[in-house]
């Protein structure tokens, strides 16, 4: 792990009793400006706290991806038509969308560490009854609890983001916190391929519960508790049981009073209903739509890829995992460019409006168009990503060399992951003060509509063919891409009450 100076190891641990917190939730509708420090961390150990949670956030597109070349073998092993593997995938997607509005409304109550000790409990029992399953039937069900442990800690990850970062800096730090969400479908495919040859597909669930072991392990040790409802801006000590291991040791050598400062008020009880009341917010709901739809068309690609390459061109599940390489790699790259780019454009705009931003202080920008800002940047590479869709719809159609199958593949990764990005961003900015139900009904919102999608992908490829399946899905985007239009244009008057809602 990433080797911390002493001054920010005992931000990890050390509460900070002389800084007055920030009481003011972090939400676009508040007109109180921030007085004190939004986090006591300094931005190096922010960044790594992300990241560490950005690799717990890994297994659950890495549980998605390393599967999918292996679907012929299980297919084969189970006796049962590669149809019925897939509807495994569309149960996987559909709890992979349910689970976090129950997780994510936990976290943004009690805290966002119980909420990954409860996940990691469940998706390591569901991997090692995966690993020893002999029956369809059980890889039905325990991939639906496979989903339901592994899902919410994307929510949980782009949550700690709106913990620790403030909005002039949330694109960088949304870029780090999807490193472990770009990694899994990058590298996924490849070690599934490679395992699921040489040692059985039994192995990838012996692989998933390892990795996630040692993750889990990680995060019980050093990582604090962040969320604004319980420490504040981090000042205020969590109580013993939601502390790191590193935190309670040195608690108890060194006990420490509690901080005067108060938390954020206590919300509600937790309520796995509170992210449908987000979709059907205006704004919220047409962005969260839009993006669903993206989503689908992009995972459309990803589950189809792996038969499509076995039928067409004949290769082995190693090769197959090999060429999803470039899609993850086109990913990884936006997230440091796209990021940038957001932050930048997003500083543009406050400058243009008169802010003066000061390090580590959330300000009240109620009358700064935050969607323009953010969409001004999606929305040239929406209309990018539908190119190479088409590109590689009739590319792969027409099975042309392999070589032009991956540049577009490339450039799909790199398009959609960009554009989601933004809009990613904004879901977090506009829905501030519950981060994590806002991400949970974000995926509530794209897991359904992708698992659908996937349900009717290989049919109508079959029906026809990929070039079509291309057009159909770019069509798609762009009839629905005025939403986005909209969105810029009239969202910030939405919010402001001059247009009402």
């Amino acid at each position: 792990m990433h080797d911390l100076t002493r001054a920010e190891t005992n931000n990890l641990t050390k509460p900070a009793t002389n800084e007055k917190l920030q009481t003011e939730t972090d939400n676009p509708r508040d007109s109180q400006r921030a007085e004190g420090p939004y986090s006591i961390y300094s931005q190096r150990t922010k960044k790594f706290l992300i990241i560490s949670v950005s690799f717990m956030a890994i297994i659950s597109p890495l549980s998605s991806a390393v599967y999918l070349p292996a679907i012929p073998l299980i297919s084969r092993d189970l006796n049962v038509s590669p149809s019925l593997i897939n509807l495994t995938i569309t149960t996987y997607q559909i709890f992979q969308g349910i689970a976090p509005s129950f997780i994510g409304t936990f976290s943004d109550t009690y805290g966002r560490r119980p909420a990954y000790i409860i996940c990691g409990i469940i998706y390591l029992a569901a991997n090692i009854g995966l690993a020893l399953n002999n029956t369809y039937v059980g890889l039905l069900v325990l991939r639906c609890l496979q989903s339901c442990g592994s899902s919410a800690t994307i929510a949980l990850g782009s949550a700690t983001v709106a913990d620790l970062a403030t909005r002039a800096e949330r694109g960088k730090f949304i870029g780090y916190a999807g490193m472990g969400v770009t990694l899994g479908p990058a590298i996924g495919p490849v070690v599934g391929g490679l395992i699921s040859e040489n040692l059985g597909w039994k192995a990838l669930f012996w692989f998933l519960a390892i990795l996630s072991g040692v993750l889990f392990l990680l995060i019980f040790v050093f990582l604090p508790e962040t969320c604004r409802s319980v420490v504040g801006n981090g000042s205020i000590p969590s109580p013993w049981w939601n502390m790191s291991l590193l935190a309670y040791i040195q608690h108890r050598r060194n006990p420490i009073g509690s901080s005067l400062e108060k938390p954020a008020a206590r919300k509600k009880r937790p309520n796995p209903f509170a992210a449908l009341k987000i979709l059907l917010h205006r704004e919220s709901g047409m962005l969260l739509g839009f993006g669903s739809l993206m989503y689908a068309g992009y995972f459309s690609v990803l589950t189809t890829l792996s038969n499509e390459l076995s039928v067409r061109f004949g290769y082995s599940p190693v090769i197959i995992g090999l060429c999803y390489l470039p899609i993850g790699v086109g990913s990884i790259i936006t997230r440091w460019t796209v990021g940038y780019l957001i932050d930048r454009n997003f500083k543009r705009h406050a400058d243009k409006a008169g802010y003066e931003f000061t390090i580590n202080r959330q300000q009240d920008m109620s009358m700064l168009n935050v969607e323009r800002a953010r969409l001004e940047v999606s929305l040239p590479l929406i209309y990018l990503a539908c190119g190479v869709v088409l590109a590689y719809g009739w590319t792969m159609e027409s099975k042309s060399s392999l070589a032009g199958i991956e540049i577009t593949l490339f450039f799909i990764g790199m398009f959609f992951t960009g554009a989601l990005n933004g809009l990613n961003v904004l879901v977090v900015d506009i829905n501030s003060d519950t981060p994590a139900t806002a991400v949970a009904a974000n995926n509530l919102f794209r897991c359904l509509i992708s698992a659908g999608a996937v349900a009717i992908a290989t049919p109508m490829i079959n029906r026809i063919g990929l070039g079509w399946m291309g057009v159909f899905i770019a069509g798609v985007w762009v009839i629905f891409s005025p939403c986005v239009w909209i969105i810029m244009l009239f969202g910030h008057k939405w919010r402001s009450g001059r247009i009402p809602i």
